[in-house]
């Protein structure tokens, strides 16, 4: 620290009387001049003890909370354990010390904590064509994007619900891709016309082709993870060039309570070894697949990602791993998996609370309805959990786009959710307070019943090292009506969720992403056509 330009302590002074200072200056605010000394031309700020919010932020849990809920789950994964469903993964949970009973797996404390040493502790995404670093997960880092497998869509075109098809993945991929607040891609579909068995590999190649933005690979087993591998190598220029600018990540879920699929394990053990980031997210609801109170909640759910934390370690340590969960309650009137329920985002900011007190990236879940249709309800959901997901901090934020549970993707609703995320980030960008936003001059020169002038000056914000992703100007939108009635009346009286979908079918008709070179979507191709040959047991 140089001690001329400390914001704790100034030089000594000669004394000056305010009133003298005041007296002296004709052409300053002699606020100015209460508020600074001046010294060789530098102004220097008399502030003691000072402490600024840069941005808004929430916290549900205390430090003292998160550990008894971290001590709770490791009591659970070594009294009661968890079951792994696949012979490699038993192997190498007990060579490192683990207790194997079957396929009962009981979890010393020290692996929990030694793998929670180990684990990277922040995970960078990159563009997909350029290999430049696009999403730093780490900390309160917040980007969103929009969730996958949902066997149905919502045509944008007819307004019908129907089943997804290649062609909807390719038209939902586009839209994302042209979305300023949307930084990552999932599938927001199920591809239901071509062979089911290799279905993942033409989701994961339409996303591919039409966006550059970070992708969040989901797959139904080993065999499909090594493909979709397989072309993200090809579209990285090789499998070092992938480990060292990866661009996608894997993803599973555990079944809870407590299992572990095979399949969910060998993409746990390649991600590893690969050196591509795993998202492993237990989606529970409480009072069914974990207990009803949300500590209760909170224990089974972090013991499950705790488990796939171990694993990961003990398969290769330091590996990227990245701590999801999707937490909810079951609705009793309809028994659906909520989407939409207030529960859910306050489960969800105590789930980011414990990934900041764990020191690992956390996967969220907003952006969501569990209404039918984009209506009002969708519009309450949507923007509920979007911002409380802002200001709690998760790190990589899934779903936008889901409609009716999860179960319909709706490309209006992901334009409207830009939307949403772009006044949130608003909301946390904060407020500078400093010797130029607070305006004195600018007050001063004007006089009683004068005007201002509404101009905003770049260098206002002096932290060099805070760059909000919405800067800290007034919120703009061309979707947000502000019109009066006679204006809104002459553009056709038209509502956000058909001004959303105008724009969704605009992308769809006239936005190019930019392409892969020819020779690389000619690989791509070569391996989606041949994967079902590469499946054991299928001619």
């Amino acid at each position: 620290m140089h001690s001329s330009t400390s914001k704790n302590c100034c030089p000594r002074q000669p004394y000056q009387s305010l009133t003298a200072l005041w007296l002296r200056s004709s052409n300053r605010s002699w606020l100015k001049q209460i508020r600074h000394y001046k010294d060789g031309g530098k102004t220097v700020k008399n502030r003691v003890n000072y402490r600024a919010n840069k941005t808004p932020s929430m916290k549900v849990l205390t430090d003292s909370q998160c550990q008894e809920i971290l001590l709770a789950a490791e009591e659970v994964l070594f009294r009661t354990g968890m079951e792994y469903h696949d012979p490699q993964a038993l192997e190498i949970l007990k060579k490192h010390g683990c207790f194997v009973d079957g396929i009962r797996v009981r979890i010393p404390p020290f692996l929990v904590e030694r793998a929670l040493r180990s684990c990277q502790k922040h995970v960078v995404l990159c563009n997909s064509r350029t290999g430049k670093p696009e999403m730093f997960l780490e900390g309160n880092n917040a980007y969103f994007g929009s969730g996958s497998g949902t066997p149905f869509f919502r045509d944008p075109y007819t307004g019908e619900r129907k089943r997804s098809t290649n062609q909807s993945i390719g038209w939902a991929t586009k839209v994302l891709d042209a979305m300023p607040n949307i930084d990552f891609c999932m599938s927001l579909g199920l591809v239901q016309d071509v062979p089911l068995l290799v279905a993942d590999r033409w989701e994961f190649e339409q996303q591919l082709l039409n966006t550059s933005k970070p992708i969040v690979n989901v797959v139904t087993d080993q065999w499909a993870q090594a493909d979709c591998i397989a072309m993200a190598e090809a579209v990285a220029g090789g499998a070092e060039e992938l480990r060292r600018h990866p661009f996608i990540t894997l993803y599973l879920e555990p079944i809870s309570p407590g299992i572990i699929a095979a399949e969910s394990c060998q993409k746990v053990i390649t991600g590893a070894e690969k050196g591509i980031p795993t998202i492993f997210t237990p989606c529970i609801m409480a009072g069914t697949t974990a207990p009803a109170t949300i500590a209760g909640v909170l224990v089974q759910g972090i013991a499950e990602s705790l488990s796939g934390l171990v694993l990961s370690q003990c398969a290769g340590e330091g590996a990227a791993y990245i701590m999801g969960g999707v937490y909810t309650i079951m609705d009793m009137s309809s028994t659906i998996f909520s989407y939409g329920a207030p529960e859910m985002d306050l489960m969800l900011a105590c789930l980011t609370d414990m990934g900041h007190y764990l020191n690992l990236p956390v996967f969220g879940t907003n952006g969501c309805t569990d209404s039918i249709i984009v209506d009002e309800q969708a519009g309450i959901e949507a923007a509920l959990s979007i911002t409380m997901t802002n200001l709690s901090g998760p790190n990589l934020n899934h779903d936008i786009g889901y409609c009716e549970y999860g179960t319909t993707a709706n490309l209006d609703l992901v334009v409207m959710d830009n939307e949403i995320v772009g006044m949130a980030r608003r909301l946390t960008a904060g407020i500078p307070v400093n010797e130029n936003t607070l305006s004195l001059d600018e007050i001063e020169s004007v006089p009683p019943k004068g005007r201002f002038r509404n101009i905003w000056d770049t260098d206002w914000d002096d932290d060099e090292d805070f760059i909000p992703k919405t800067n800290n100007r007034n919120f703009e939108s061309d979707l947000i009506s502000r019109a009066a009635h006679d204006m809104w009346k002459s553009n056709g009286r038209k509502s956000l969720t058909e001004r959303c979908n105008e724009t969704v079918r605009d992308i769809i008709e006239n936005y190019e992403p930019e392409q892969l070179p020819k020779d690389v979507k000619a690989k791509i191709r070569d391996i989606v056509e041949h994967a079902v040959a590469k499946i054991p047991g299928v001619n």
